[in-house]
């Protein structure tokens, strides 16, 4: 896998209000992070979001029968928002944002990169050498 997709949720960022984004896998740890974001900051923030995700799922029931797919998450403070979504098998996309974002912008932006990620993370690494 590419170990360097910083650049690709970057581009997350470029939605007027967008902060921070992570890719998190599904076990909680930290795969990517926008560049602004300190590593041990998304460490934590990873470990949280698949908690997060966790519990959105187990909601489903909740919102209207076991069979519901979950697809977002969005949790406010009194400065922002974070968005978290299903970014494909095992893996979850969160951006943090300011309370005036244009919220269907960055949702359509998130479900872009999602499908650029998803071609990223299922491309196998090139052979840079000769194998014996």
């Amino acid at each position: 896998m590419n170990n360097d997709l910083s650049w690709m949720l970057d581009s997350a960022l470029e939605v007027p209000g967008a902060r921070h984004a992570i890719l998190v896998s599904a076990d909680g740890l930290l795969m990517a992070r926008s560049q602004e974001v300190r590593k041990d900051e998304a460490d934590t923030v990873a470990a949280a979001m698949s908690g997060i995700q966790s519990l959105s799922r187990t909601m489903a029931g909740f919102c209207g029968g076991p069979h519901m797919n979950w697809r977002q998450t969005l949790v406010e403070f009194d400065g922002g928002w974070v968005f978290l979504i299903s970014a494909g098998e095992g893996a979850y996309l969160a951006v943090s944002s300011a309370p005036d974002v244009d919220m269907a912008d960055i949702t359509f932006r998130m479900q872009q990169l999602v499908g650029q990620l998803g071609k990223a993370l299922t491309t196998p690494p090139r052979e840079t050498g000769v194998q014996a």
